[in-house]
């Protein structure tokens, strides 16, 4: 049996290939194992369904945002997804301790977030702790009973999220260099 020797582009396009699937590979596994730990193992116990849903959608998506391409932009990405997360959640507990969800209420702590990350040089996390914020306010306005658990679930789905982030670039690096 002969072979035909790979020219360059060949080569490129072929390992282009192998990254392409071993990256959706991981993304897919990061996504599974972080809904599933946050929905079936976490939260069974403390929350609803429709809550155990929703946080591991939650989890989900921290797990996506903080998978970059290089182990020092994921850890990055999480110390902003965190502090995001962070400012949203104070805002957030406060506000449904004191006055159910409306519309208003949303929008002016979107507003004062934005007005404290900027005071403390964080501008590039106002967009993420203001979606934060909206999911957060909206789901309390779609289930207003005890809305105020709702920050602290949606902190707990996004640790949940970091972690597993973290941990599936660590593995995929780890994997990637074996040797480093």
């Amino acid at each position: 049996m002969s072979s035909v020797p790979l020219q360059r582009d060949e080569r490129n396009g072929l390992q282009r290939i192998v990254w392409a699937i071993a990256s959706g590979t991981g993304l897919t596994l990061a996504a599974v194992a972080s809904y599933e730990l946050t929905t079936r193992i976490l939260t069974s116990a403390i929350s609803s369904r429709d809550d155990q849903m929703l946080g591991g959608m939650w989890s989900v998506a921290a797990t996506m945002f903080v998978i970059r391409e290089s182990y020092r932009d994921s850890v990055s990405a999480a110390l902003s997804r965190t502090g995001a997360t962070a400012v949203s959640f104070v805002l957030c507990l406060v506000y449904l301790l004191l006055f159910p969800f409306s519309s208003w209420g949303m929008a002016i702590l979107i507003g004062i977030g934005a007005v404290v990350l900027i005071m403390i040089h964080l501008p590039g996390d106002v967009i993420t702790a203001s979606i934060t914020t909206a999911v957060v306010m909206v789901v309390a306005g779609i289930s207003p009973h005890h809305a105020w658990l709702q920050p602290i679930f949606r902190l707990f789905d996004t640790l949940i999220g970091i972690a597993v982030g973290i941990a599936a670039v660590w593995i995929g690096k780890s994997l990637h260099n074996p040797k480093r």
